[in-house]
């Protein structure tokens, strides 16, 4: 999958879970908006829509796009 489908798919409401350095992370969504969540800790950034996610969401001080080349969905 190219990131710019993810980033698109993610605004159409679609939820993912992707690994990066063999840790889980989600994307997911509810009415209320967007989130980044790890899963070992449940620790979750939110947003107010996919845009913003992709633009200010951070892993290990990283943009998603930034890290895009490491990441296993």
């Amino acid at each position: 999958m190219e990131y710019s489908e993810l980033v698109q798919r993610v605004g159409w409401g679609e939820e993912f879970q992707f690994y990066y350095q063999n840790e889980e992370y989600w994307i997911s969504t509810n009415k209320e908006g967007y989130y980044l969540t790890r899963g070992k800790d449940s620790f979750t950034q939110s947003f107010q829509t996919a845009e913003e996610l992709f633009k200010e969401g951070r892993i290990d001080g990283e943009t998603i796009l930034e890290l895009w080349g490491l990441i296993e969905i």
